[in-house]
């Protein structure tokens, strides 16, 4: 009889949203990291990733823009 080999849960859409804000922060614990690295859709990391950055870039044009027309 073969040994079972546990089998992971894929982390949701959600889950990757929460990993990659905390990622824009910077806090993340060593534990959490490597729990995440075990169950993570990369497709969804990548996807969340460029949607953030562009919405801390508009974010911050629509900031900038506002502040020197005020």
């Amino acid at each position: 009889m073969e040994p079972q080999v546990p089998v992971k849960a894929k982390a949701s859409f959600l889950h990757s949203v929460k990993l990659v804000a905390w990622s824009f922060l910077g806090i993340r614990s060593n534990k959490g990291y490597r729990d995440d690295l075990a169950k993570v859709n990369p497709m969804h990391v990548v996807v969340v990733g460029i949607v953030g950055a562009l919405l801390l870039v508009v974010i911050l044009i629509s900031l900038a823009k506002w502040v020197v027309a005020s």
